[in-house]
């Protein structure tokens, strides 16, 4: 098996597969403080809530945008399984043209997202990836990276609804009931989730016109379940987006 991680600023996915068969996908919090040991206990938890012997995996690869983290938790890896570790960045062969003005910014996640999208959706495809900020990553008809967006992401927001304002509380981000709301909490829901839907549709009306025909939408992402439904647009839900392409960057520097 072959333990894929990736680093973000809320939370740290943590999956394993074998060959082509995604075996487990689980979330925990990021925290900057976290230990070697802390992180090797979490890792070792989830492998036994799937029956999955830590001496069965034979690599490993991480993403991450928070590099802090980065030695910390290949450490924890490595005296988990006694296994070299691939971080992807530069020198590591993902077959992605990347056509913006610094290739080496371009966040690892979305480098694994591109890598995956291209292999399953039919270009141009524009990736709407919902963490903690909201990243529209665009790939031409020749399949080539060439730029996208970003903007706060739904949980930002909401934080700083609350954070600067006197009066609004701090709410649960469930769907709302109605699109307009009859109370404080259920106006603040409706505009969260329908003020983050209609930001993605107008962002890709935008992106629509500088293409002939319409792009190919994929989301993924923790909170892309809860809000693409929303959207008008018609956007396919992949979770394991970023994972699949962690799992094909691993096998493309392994062969």
């Amino acid at each position: 098996m072959v333990l894929a991680i990736d680093i973000g600023n809320t939370n740290i996915v943590i999956g394993g597969f074998e060959q082509s068969e995604i075996l487990f996908v689980e979330r925990i919090s990021t925290n900057q403080n976290s230990t070697v040991l802390e992180f090797v206990v979490s890792i070792k938890t989830i492998l036994e809530l799937y029956h999955i012997p830590q001496t069965s995996i034979e690599g490993s690869i991480l993403s991450s945008v928070v590099p802090s983290i980065n030695y910390v938790m290949c450490t924890a890896i490595q005296k988990l399984a006694d296994c070299s570790v691939i971080i992807v960045g530069p020198g590591v062969k993902t077959d992605l043209q990347i056509a913006i003005d610094n290739p080496a910014q371009l966040g690892s996640d979305r480098v694994a997202d591109a890598v995956a999208a291209l292999e399953e959706y039919q270009p141009p495809i524009v990736i709407i990836d919902m963490g903690t900020a909201t990243t529209l990553s665009v790939i031409d008809e020749n399949k080539r990276h060439i730029g996208g967006m970003i903007v706060p992401g739904v949980n930002i927001s909401l934080q700083a609804l609350t954070d600067c304002t006197a009066q609004l509380p701090k709410i649960s981000l469930t769907p709302p009931k109605n699109c307009i709301g009859k109370n404080t909490v259920e106006c603040m829901k409706s505009g969260i989730f329908y003020g983050a839907a209609g930001c993605i549709d107008g962002l890709l009306d935008r992106i629509d016109k500088t293409f002939p025909d319409t792009p190919t939408y994929v989301a993924t992402g923790g909170l892309a379940e809860f809000i693409i439904p929303h959207c008008r647009h018609q956007i396919q839900v992949d979770e394991l987006l970023l994972l699949k392409g962690l799992r094909s960057i691993y096998w493309k520097n392994m062969s």
